[in-house]
């Protein structure tokens, strides 16, 4: 049996093994890559632990470490009920409060199931008081983790350009963001004015029902299923309660909270330094200045996506040392035409993430479609932006981390049964139909 087709056959498995087992896919991917690598390949253990990719690891624990420190301090708060207040309480805007928020969230660097675990409870809660369609509502939330999701400093668009880089390819963050910003804001307000978003013009939230638009508390600020309940504190929020002291100094340190997210960006994006150096540099002066708010922080760090993404960026290298992607790529360009081939690739990426993990997924499908983009006239970048969409809109699925926490927390006004159908329902339509849409906005007219 072929190397290839080895490593083909321990990546079929890796995703079924950890889609029906509750093991890290990353853990799984050391395993296989530690297999395949030695038994197959003939490598020796230090040139298998040479695939990891350090500036992914460094990345993710910088992001999600200042993520972390500003779910702490009640940043993250203050952002939710600034929100909600900006639009006066008028109910018709609040979904979109909750798409906006959670595509914050995810494009200064929180995982997606963390800002699906911080919004989603919230955004559920007003839809089953203001009778808001709860469907409605919680998908606005997953698509607009989706939607901030690709940003040059979240968690998928690191690791979707850094794959890009490593392999060759040309990068251009501002697209492949740009691309899933307006495509799940396209499906966003498809769904609003499908479920009966303009009948909620006539609602408003009182005075008193606007102080109880904030906090959330719940799991930790990481990525994987997020445990435990999140509720809402009503009323007083944790400032009420603080000295006038205690008040100004946690005030303040949201503020540099916000001055660093914005620091990290800017240096990241202007001077092009790492983004994970500079986000593990602020989360430092953070902690130094605010050490008793800071406490927990570094616990909080999303330690299962690290583990998932290091795990399967070493199983990555392993697929490209046995000439996987190759075999893959070159299987799906001998179909008779390049647009058939990245099709087929975009359905193999949303089929795959809507049962497995969008964050294991993306290190495998880019290096995939490297020898479909050197086979035609085709744009590598749309091509690669088509597949990041693909392979992450259909998150809203049930079997996802994001789908589900919609269903827990659904609210009262609906069974679980029914919701659950209902978001089944809304998650098949989605993979049928939306690989095929991103192909055809964004492949089709760079090939044109």
């Amino acid at each position: 049996m072929s190397p290839e087709l080895v490593s083909i056959i321990a990546l079929v498995l890796l995703f079924v093994v950890g889609t029906v087992l509750p093991i890290n896919m990353g853990a799984l991917g050391f395993v296989a890559a530690w297999l395949v690598g030695m038994y197959a390949l003939g490598l020796t253990e230090r040139e298998i632990i040479a695939g990891i990719s350090g500036d992914l690891v460094l990345t993710l624990v910088g992001v999600t470490y200042l993520f972390a420190i500003a779910r702490n301090n009640g940043t993250v708060d203050l952002i939710v009920r600034a929100a909600v207040r900006s639009v006066g309480g008028r109910v018709v805007l609040i979904p979109w409060v909750m798409f906006s928020v959670t595509a914050v969230l995810t494009a200064i660097g929180a995982a997606s199931p963390a800002a699906c675990a911080i919004v989603g409870p919230i955004a559920l809660g007003f839809a089953g008081k203001y009778r808001i369609n709860p469907l409605m509502m919680g998908m606005l939330v997953v698509h607009g983790a989706q939607a901030g999701g690709f940003s040059p400093i979240s968690i998928y668009g690191v690791i979707t350009n850094s794959v890009m880089a490593e392999n060759g390819l040309p990068v251009d963050e501002m697209t492949i963001f740009l691309a899933s910003l307006l495509f799940n804001l396209a499906i966003a307000v498809a769904l609003f004015f499908t479920l009966g978003g303009r009948q909620l013009r006539s609602q408003r939230l009182g005075r008193d029902e606007l102080d109880e638009s904030g906090p959330a508390t719940g799991g930790p600020a990481g990525g994987g299923a997020a445990g435990g309940a999140v509720t809402l504190t009503k009323g007083a929020t944790a400032t009420a309660v603080e000295a006038p002291a205690d008040q100004r100094r946690r005030l303040a340190d949201q503020v540099i909270t916000l001055v660093a997210f914005a620091a990290v960006a800017f240096v990241a994006l202007v001077f092009e330094r790492n983004i994970g150096f500079t986000a593990i540099t602020a989360a430092v002066i953070l902690t130094a200045l605010f050490p008793k708010e800071q406490k927990g922080a570094i616990k909080q760090i999303a330690w299962p996506t690290v583990l998932l993404v290091a795990g399967v960026s070493t199983f990555a290298t392993i697929l490209n040392t046995a000439g996987a992607p190759e075999a893959v790529g070159v299987w799906a360009a001998g179909l008779g035409a390049v647009l058939v081939g990245a099709l087929v690739l975009c359905y193999v990426g949303g089929i795959t993430s809507a049962f497995a993990s969008s964050t294991a997924l993306l290190p495998i499908i880019v290096p995939i479609s490297i020898p479909l983009i050197a086979s035609g006239d085709v744009s590598a970048v749309a091509v690669v932006a088509a597949l990041a969409v693909a392979s992450t809109i259909v998150d809203v699925s049930p079997f996802s981390t994001n789908g589900a926490l919609m269903v827990a927390n659904r609210p009262d006004t609906i069974t679980e049964e029914a919701y659950y159908r209902q978001v089944l329902y809304y998650s098949v339509i989605v993979t049928l139909v939306g690989p095929l849409l991103a192909w055809a906005a964004i492949v089709v007219p760079g090939w044109i």
